[in-house]
């Protein structure tokens, strides 16, 4: 295929994604915007009141870059993850290996349809917000570095897990039983510096400790890892990601019947 058609082919898949998700909104963007509103009254005026400050904030600010973040997490990993494996149970996706569009254009489609579903709803997340708390920023091109490279993230994470899937019940087993505990463990709602040393270096395994700590230096300008350290970690978790998705798509393995 040329660059043109390659364009064409990813271009037809990124439309498809986003039409998807925008034809189900209510399904898809809405509930993003209620559970945040949970949040920041139950975490942030509630809780976040008796706390007081952590991180030289108020707890509602400090909190704020973390729920944004988990929203992105929770976006850009269901709609690759059922997106994709939608595709492999009524078998689409054999029609789109048996054509001559490279492997990577496939992959990089519905990342991108990940990505946009994650960044959408980071903005509304990021509206609600603002009628809770007032927010910062401290440098903006590491916003949205890792709003960008979060979204690639667990998109790929999302793929990975819809090649894996054998029903729509193993979709929701590995966001309940995984993402959920990586997420609540990743110092959304406090700063490492609470824990004891062993379980803070424990902490350290969890991706989303260094996604968390990153976007909250770009918001806040503080973080509990050094930033160098956090957009390290991101990245390399990002190459492994990106490299076995492909591998997994090139091999076809679980994805033809």
């Amino acid at each position: 295929m040329t660059l043109f058609e390659q364009y064409i082919a990813l271009l037809t898949i990124v439309r498809k994604e986003i039409r998807r998700y925008l034809r189900i909104w209510s399904q898809t963007l809405l509930p993003s915007a209620i559970t945040m509103s949970l949040y920041y009254v139950i975490f942030g005026s509630l809780i976040g009141s008796r706390i007081g400050e952590m991180g030289g904030y108020s707890y509602m600010e400090f909190v704020v870059p973390g729920l944004i973040m988990m929203a992105i997490v929770t976006n850009s990993y269901a709609n690759v993850a059922s997106s994709f494996f939608g595709a492999k149970f009524n078998h689409s996706v054999e029609e789109l290996l048996v054509s001559p569009v490279p492997s990577y254009v496939i992959l990089w489609g519905y990342i991108i349809g990940g990505v946009t579903r994650g960044v959408l709803v980071a903005i509304i997340v990021t509206a609600v917000s603002l009628f809770f708390t007032k927010l910062s920023i401290n440098n903006a091109t590491i916003v949205v570095a890792v709003v960008v490279l979060t979204s690639v993230l667990f998109a790929l994470f999302g793929f990975i897990n819809g090649v894996f899937a054998n029903t729509f019940d193993d979709i929701s087993i590995v966001p309940t039983f995984v993402l959920t505990p990586l997420i609540y463990l990743g110092g959304v709602f406090y700063s490492l510096d609470l824990l004891p040393d062993f379980w803070a270096m424990v902490s350290r395994a969890n991706p989303l400790v260094y996604v968390v700590n990153a976007f909250r230096y770009g918001m806040l300008g503080v973080s509990d890892v050094n930033i160098t350290v956090a957009f390290t970690m991101i990245v390399v978790f990002v190459i492994c990601a990106y490299l076995y998705s492909l591998y997994l798509l090139n091999s076809g393995k679980r994805l033809r019947s």
